[in-house]
């Protein structure tokens, strides 16, 4: 397969300002109160700098079609899967509501790899976003493109996780971490937050197409999402903008109506986070950094 070398290095400029209407269905979608002083939690830089391309160039899995075209900022992989695989993330500055951003997107890398689950295509896209006071997030961002699924999802939609036994018996217990929070991603979690990053990837909203095409028993739990979601637990733990870094590793997907376990451990400014599913598999492991400022 085309190992895309004229893709590395190419680069993507976005820019704007950070709109406090966005901000506050950002804030409302998660259910949280407007922070003071107009500083963004983490992980609003995921709202930012976001694609804008018109419908009728988007693919079957509702993200914008790659081609050989000096416009594709991702390269032509044929693979028709796609998924956010992991992130390395550092944080410098708050994002301040009203002020200008400018996000620069550099392709970083492009490996070919054979897996248990068939070929493998991993891109390596690294962005900086910068405030009025200079940079405020640096990411390196891990996509991966997977083959086509086998066949059709077996099985209700809602999937056996969701009535297995509880957390504590399934070789996962809350009890061993310092904060615990059972979330459980609806429908409507999913599709707002699909509408504030505009992402139209099918596999988060159209349940038939998730089943049926990509082989998932219900609707998935974005990957950026969860991840939020363990950021709301730090923010909740230590405060707001308490990191210096975040970084995740998606295990396996979460699924939409299923309860979801964010779990939390510190020690000497470094933390642990983690999120399970109901049968106690675990769905995202996460790493932090406390600010020295704290």
């Amino acid at each position: 397969m085309n190992d895309w070398a004229d893709w590395i290095g190419r680069n993507e400029v976005r820019a704007g300002h950070i709109d406090p209407e966005c901000a506050a269905r950002w804030l409302a979608t998660l259910d949280r109160d407007a922070p003071v002083g107009g500083t963004m939690p983490h992980a609003y830089h995921w709202c930012l700098g976001l694609p804008d391309t018109p419908t009728a160039a988007l693919g079957t899995d509702g993200h914008p079609l790659r081609s050989e075209s000096p416009d594709s900022f991702l390269p032509p992989v044929p693979l028709p899967r796609r998924m956010w695989a992991s992130s390395k993330v550092e944080f410098f500055a708050p994002l301040i509501v009203g002020e200008a951003f400018s996000r620069q997107s550099k392709i970083l890398s492009i490996t070919n790899k054979n897996g248990g689950s068939g070929h493998l295509v991993f891109v390596e896209v690294e962005q900086e976003t910068s405030g009025k006071s200079g940079l405020a997030v640096r990411e390196v961002q891990t996509i991966v493109y997977k083959e086509a699924a086998v066949g059709p999802a077996t099985g209700p939609a809602t999937g056996p996780t969701a009535t297995s036994a509880p957390a504590s018996e399934g070789g996962f217990d809350p009890g061993q971490w310092r904060a615990h929070q059972m979330v459980v991603p609806n429908p409507a979690l999913l599709f707002r937050y699909s509408a504030l990053t505009f992402n139209a990837h099918r596999i988060h909203y159209d349940l038939p197409y998730a089943m049926n095409e990509e082989g998932y028993r219900g609707l998935v739990v974005h990957g950026p999402l969860t991840a939020t979601l363990l950021l709301g637990l730090a923010q909740r733990e230590f405060g707001d903008n308490s990191l210096e870094n975040f970084a995740f590793r998606g295990l396996s997907p979460a699924i939409g109506g299923e309860d979801l376990h964010l779990v939390l451990n510190e020690e000497g400014g470094a933390v642990n986070l983690g999120a399970f599913a109901n049968d106690g598999h675990q769905i995202m492991r996460a790493t932090a950094t406390l600010s020295a400022k704290l």
